[in-house]
């Protein structure tokens, strides 16, 4: 059975044209997987539920109609930096990703939908904090490095201090002294019968 797309446009407000970007993203999603492994989920139904509404939710945290431009650390499949700026395309989107592979998906994912002010970048985090300088607002891992490597872009030395980090958690995950200190906002969620909680950080830290 072919997933109820209009119940998710409902669900979203989105207009058509969304729409049929997201379905076509689905559908390339769960074909590139046949050639090499991008997201253990390929399902349509749970290509929508499990990458593309998680990934939204990040807009009952932060309004993104005020971000100007994301980056999303080891991206993979372009989840959530994609869906993100599918929705909202004024955004300038930076997808850092290492893999090979993966980064000539994300490219044609770019070509095929058409998206603009889109950049991908080859960096590991540790040389992307070095080794550029662009104007990010706000930084999204999902599924991708641990806190205590997150954190290092609020070191006083890094570009990207004065940003914002989001990091898609489990339920039960508990940050360390180290991370807690950097935590100004959560929101806990259920998708698919499975509980996240999305967490805010910056350098300001708690007392």
């Amino acid at each position: 059975m072919a997933y109820n797309w209009k119940a998710f446009a409902h669900l979203y407000n989105l207009p058509d044209k969304t729409i049929s970007n997201f379905v076509t993203y689905a559908h390339m999603i769960s074909d590139w997987n046949k050639k090499f492994n991008l997201t253990t989920i390929t399902k349509e139904e749970e290509i929508a539920q499990l990458h593309f509404a998680d990934s939204l939710t990040l807009n009952q945290l932060i309004d993104l109609r005020q971000i100007n431009y994301i980056a999303d650390i080891g991206t993979g499949a372009g989840i959530p930096g994609v869906p993100l700026k599918i929705c909202y395309p004024h955004l300038s989107l930076i997808l850092i990703e290492v893999n090979s592979k993966k980064r000539l998906f994300l490219q044609e994912v770019i070509t095929v939908l058409g998206l603009t002010q889109v950049e991908i970048v080859d960096n590991d985090w540790r040389t992307f904090l070095r080794k550029t300088n662009y104007q990010i607002d706000l930084f999204c891992a999902r599924a991708s490095l641990p806190p205590e490597e997150l954190v290092r872009v609020f070191k006083d030395a890094s570009p990207y201090k004065n940003s914002a980090l989001i990091y898609w958690a489990s339920k039960h995950w508990e940050p360390s002294v180290e991370i807690s200190s950097y935590i100004n906002d959560r929101y806990m969620y259920t998708i698919a019968n499975r509980s996240y909680t999305l967490i805010k950080m910056t350098k300001t830290r708690t007392q």
